[in-house]
Parts: structure tokens; sequence; C-alpha cells
């Protein structure tokens, strides 16, 4: 009997997702394990493979097509002796019209027809006034169209958008100068009602998702800020240190001794590391450290798991692997769902003070700047050092500003001697 290829959830959060690619066409031999598609759901686009053997006899949601539902059919497998027949009689059990076999070819718009001269009445004046709509106005004087030299094709003559960028009847009275031209717009390009040219970019999932969570967490979650800075020329030291001393095997970077910081403060107070439910406050063992990385699909934040117990070594490299798979959408669920704490750096961007949104159901998520050289006294003596700045937003539900502010001087202890981090 025929197989039925269901829409995989991917997540326990995953209710419906996109169908973004086949991997097999309509009569191909599939064999289990095998990639059959791709599907896009709110955080990664990933694979899918296949469970059953047989031959893709229908393809039932084309690629492409969103918002399809977990456990709807998108597919039927022919086991060995059947044949097409079979698909009629096979229980879909599906919504909307099976998808064509390919897809067919776009079909260009058809330009909006432009009013011939002998149809378009007259422009209705009153004295020297001139009856046009005010996008058709705003678009005539960006394109420097005098209106006088145009017959309106709107009700009772007034001159509408069609006529500015179409051109328009031609008034016989006065032609239209040669160094007037209209709006030209390119196929996806429109023209909003202020005359602003514009195209749409559309929303994939992962910006949805993320949209609704931070709206969210900005509304619901009582966000309390706490801002210190930390002189970072130690860090600064060790990690050239550190990075010689690998001789081209080891790459640190400044936001690798952040987390790891983090992860140790976490551990040595774990008053901050906790959760609201309105239930109880949940305290965790372990430091599930989130990284907020900027991918093409929008903002990720994939965790370093136990970062307590890992080394800076460790710790870089799997941060690099991590935000690598992010940016190609190859990362699994276990490894952007959950974690317990965030870092989000954006001092690589010469941002010195940010505050950032708390990742649900999180509590805390620590905003670390750029490092900047700044005169401090030390004894009575004035010095240069290099200082950070690290805001932490905290739920005041669960980290309120005494919890937050003890829990910032560990963070500040480990960044400025870097090598209490290694006991």
């Amino acid at each position: 009997m025929t197989i039925k290829v269901l829409m995989p959830a991917l997540s326990p959060t995953m209710t419906e997702g996109n169908l973004a690619k086949w991997h097999k066409k309509e009569g191909d031999v599939v064999k289990a394990g095998q990639v059959i598609a791709e599907i896009e759901t709110d955080k990664a686009t990933m694979e899918v493979e296949a469970v059953d053997e047989g031959i893709l006899g229908k393809i039932l949601v084309a690629a492409g097509t969103a918002n399809v539902k977990v456990n709807e059919v998108i597919g039927i497998l022919l086991e060995d002796g059947e044949d097409a027949s079979a698909i009629a009689n096979a229980n879909t059990n599906t919504k909307g019209a099976p998808a064509p076999s390919a897809a067919p070819a776009a079909v260009a718009p058809a330009a909006a027809p432009v009013s011939a001269p002998v149809q378009a009445a007259p422009v209705t004046k009153t004295g020297d006034r001139v009856f046009a709509t005010p996008l058709a106005k705003r678009l005539a004087q960006q394109a420097g169209i005098d209106l006088k030299t145009l017959r309106g094709s709107g009700p009772n003559g007034r001159i509408v958008k069609a006529d500015i960028q179409g051109g328009g009847a031609k008034s016989s009275a006065a032609p239209v100068s040669s160094a007037a031209a209209p709006v030209a717009l390119s196929g996806d390009e429109k023209v909003n009602p202020f005359g602003q040219i514009y195209k749409e970019i559309p929303n994939n999932n992962i910006k949805k998702i993320t949209a609704k969570r931070l709206l969210e967490s900005k509304t619901t979650v009582p966000h309390f800020y706490l801002t210190i800075d930390c002189k970072i020329d130690e860090l600064l030291a060790t990690r050239k240190a550190l990075n010689e001393g690998g001789k081209d095997k080891i790459k640190l970077s400044v936001n690798d001794f952040v987390i790891k910081a983090c992860a140790m403060a976490l551990k040595a107070y774990p008053a901050a590391n906790v959760s609201w439910t309105e239930a109880a406050t949940l305290q965790f063992k372990h430091a599930d450290i989130s990284v907020a990385v900027a991918t093409p699909y929008g903002l990720m934040t994939p965790i370093v798991k136990r970062a307590e117990e890992k080394g800076l070594a460790a710790i870089s490299a799997e941060v690099k692997d991590l935000a690598g798979r992010a940016r190609d959408g190859k990362l699994k669920p276990e490894e952007f769902q959950g974690g317990t704490f965030t870092v989000s750096n954006l001092g690589m961007f010469g941002i010195t003070n940010f505050q950032a949104i708390i990742n649900p159901p999180q509590s805390c998520i620590l905003a670390v700047g750029a490092g900047q050289e700044r005169p401090y006294v030390e004894n009575g003596e004035v010095k240069i050092g290099t200082f950070m700045s690290c805001t932490l937003s905290t739920d005041h539900r669960t980290v309120d500003g005494a919890v937050g502010a003890e829990f910032l001087q560990y963070v500040k202890r480990y960044i400025e001697t870097p090598a209490a981090m290694l006991l």
C-alpha cells in the first residue's frame, strides 16, 4: 500500500513550517535515510530524511509552500509493485489541492493599459486649478511633469497615479516638456501614498518568531538594567599570549573570555542562573550560555552547554562551529533551544554601550560593548587603561537589583583577572 510522507515536527514547539525544497522529484527512487526535502522551521532550515523506501509517486505540497501544518501529508511513496493508479485510492487527508509536479513558468504581470486620448475626459479646472489626486501631484513633482499638460483618466477628468506613471493622455493644447519623464519603477518596486519608492522583503519564519518572542519579552517581562565597566588590559594580554603560543592552532576572541567569565560567575553565584514560572523559580545547576549570532535568516542564539566545565579553547572552537552552522541554517533544535543565560556582543561593530532584550524564559542577558582606552586614577596617579562596558538586563521577578549587582561583581572579577578562570 502507499506510504504517506508527513510534514515532520522538528522541534517541540513547531506547529507549522515552510517546505523550502524537494531533493527528490516524482518518479525518483527513495531509500531510507536519504534526504528528500528541506523544511524551514521557526529557527532554521533543516534536512528531512526518509524513513521508508519506495518511489516518490506524488508531491502534494510544492517547494516554497509556506505555513504547512505538522502531520499534513506532503507526498506519497509507492511500494514495490504499485503504480500511479494507487495514488488515486490513497487517503491523503491533506488540505488544499495536490501540487503540480513542476511549477509553471512565471508569467509577467500585464502592464496597466494607458487610457487613449479619445477616451480621456478633459481636465476639470477652476481658474488655473488642475484636479489631481495628492499622490499624482507628488509623483508629478518628483518627475518634473507639468500637470497642465496631461488629461486625467479618473472621475471627472481627475489626474491619477496611472496618468503620471504611464505618461497619461497628453493635452493637445500644450505638449509635455522633453525634460519631463514618468517615474521609472522596477518590477518589485512600489510607491506609497507619500510618494516614497520601496520594495517588499518577505519576513521568514525566524524573523517572525524572533519578533513575536522579543515583543512578548519586552511587554511582559519587567526589565531591569545594570551597567558595569571592566578593565580588560590583563585579559587582552592573556589573549595575546595564548594566541601567540597556540601557533595558529587557537584564536581566542574577547567574547570567548566573556562567555567563560559569565559561566564561572553563574557557577559561583547560582542565584542569577534562574528562570521564572508562575509556580516556582527554577535554579539551574549548569551554565548553558546562549550566544547571539546575526545570520541571513535573522538573530539566532546557539548554546554552549555546561560552559563552566569547558576551557577557553573548547569554548572558542564550539562558538565558531555553532555560529557557522547558524549562518548556514544547519543547527539542530537542541543546539538553539534552551539555554540559561545569553551573551550579546556588539563590540566588533564599535558599539560601546547598549541594552539587550531578555531571551525568554531566561532571566538575564549581558550586553557587551567595545573596549575603549580611558584615563583613570590609581593611587592618586592618572593612568590610561582599556575599559569595556557590560550591561546586564534582568527579569526583576527573579533577579532583582541586589542579585544582579552581586552577580556583575563576579563577572567583573573573572574578566579583570582571567587567570582566576583557570582555577
